[in-house]
């Protein structure tokens, strides 16, 4: 308020409620940080404004955004119409179906036929899908330009209110942004037929207790395209986190990296092949509780032109006493001492017809 930080506010709000948040002075230090990034972009700003003029500078901006306008224009020549329809896990879907304007050289994406919202969390705010159309339209472009919202201008982009990708308040968001993002983004190359499916899940991780907390997000296959094969044990689309070193990890936390490889053969076999998945198993030394966000449990990543899916991830625990316990997408679990948790992540969807001849 007025430039202060009312962290005695914020401290009342985190700590009230049915489900306080657990490590206040981790929360109250994240929010800081991003106010600091804020004030450094606002006294960037103005010196650069100080030193080549306001007038300078507004104009600029102007250049920037109808140099990205002019590039997408150019890719969207290039573009044919399509749909697609992209199912979840939990038996939701993402239809979008793109309309091609040659001569005016726009597109419409309209996401109409998209799955009411949920009761769920996969709900996604618009303003997460728009951004995800907007990734997706950038990586079409060849030019190196900046990311910007001059790459919407040639853009029509239909959500109707009401629907999982556009929810009424107070609808739960939380894994729209960190799961329903990635559904979006390979629905919209589907429909454009130029990129199989993803890994499309950022496999979500966490444990923790009343004094550890952890987070992760952890790697998969990539799809492959008409001309490259995909790639293994890669971010991809919506989540680009770097993965905490196996010595600073078990250094900080009483837990045990016991294997983190390439999962072999879980990319989709085609002319070009998908990339692989990870497996990760992660032995836990003290009780805690684990928790993980995913998808593609149940739907496996497509294919395109006649490419395999992608395999399924997997999610399970191995007890102490030798018993398996298997999870679904979206799972709470407490793990006991010896405990191992193990996450098989999806591979990436194959593209075109898979040819031993192409192959030698």
């Amino acid at each position: 308020e007025q430039g202060h930080f009312r962290e005695k506010e914020l401290r009342q709000l985190l700590t009230s409620g049915t489900y306080p948040v657990r490590n206040l002075t981790q929360n109250i230090a994240d929010l800081q940080a991003q106010i600091a990034a804020n004030k450094r972009g606002v006294q960037e700003l103005q010196r650069m404004v100080k030193q080549y003029s306001l007038e300078t500078v507004q104009a600029y901006m102007g250049h920037v955004q109808d140099n990205a306008e002019a590039a997408v224009r150019r890719v969207i020549e290039a573009l044919k119409d399509g749909s697609f329809t992209a199912r979840l896990d939990d038996g939701s879907q993402i239809q979008v179906t793109m309309t091609i304007d040659c001569d005016r050289h726009n597109a419409k994406i309209d996401f109409t036929g998209t799955s009411p919202q949920l009761n769920s969390n996969f709900n996604a705010p618009s303003a997460v899908c728009k951004a995800a159309v907007l990734y997706v339209f950038r990586t079409l472009v060849n030019d190196d330009i900046p990311l910007n919202a001059g790459c919407l201008k040639p853009l029509e982009i239909i959500i109707p209110e009401g629907c999982m990708l556009n929810p009424r308040y107070p609808a739960a968001v939380v894994a729209g942004n960190v799961e329903t993002s990635q559904a979006i983004t390979d629905a919209l190359y589907g429909a454009l037929g130029v990129l199989a499916a993803s890994q499309g899940t950022m496999n979500n991780f966490t444990f923790g207790n009343g004094r550890y907390q952890y987070y992760e997000t952890i790697c998969g296959g990539s799809g492959a395209g008409a001309d490259f094969d995909g790639t293994d044990a890669v971010h991809t689309h919506m989540t680009n986190s770097r993965l905490t070193d196996p010595e600073v990890l078990e250094w900080r936390f009483p837990v045990l990296l016991e294997n983190f490889s390439i999962r072999p053969n879980s990319g989709g076999n085609g002319n070009h092949c998908g990339g692989n998945g990870v497996i990760r198993r992660l032995r836990f030394l003290e009780p805690m509780t684990a928790a993980i966000l995913s998808s593609h449990r149940v739907v496996p990543p497509y294919g395109l032109q006649g490419g395999e899916a992608g395999a399924l991830g997997h999610n399970y625990v191995e007890r102490s006493d030798d018993t398996v316990e298997e999870l679904g997408s979206t799972a709470v679990v407490e793990m006991n001492e010896g405990d191992m948790f193990v996450i098989e992540t999806p591979g990436g969807g194959g593209f075109g017809v898979f040819s031993k001849t192409n192959k030698v």
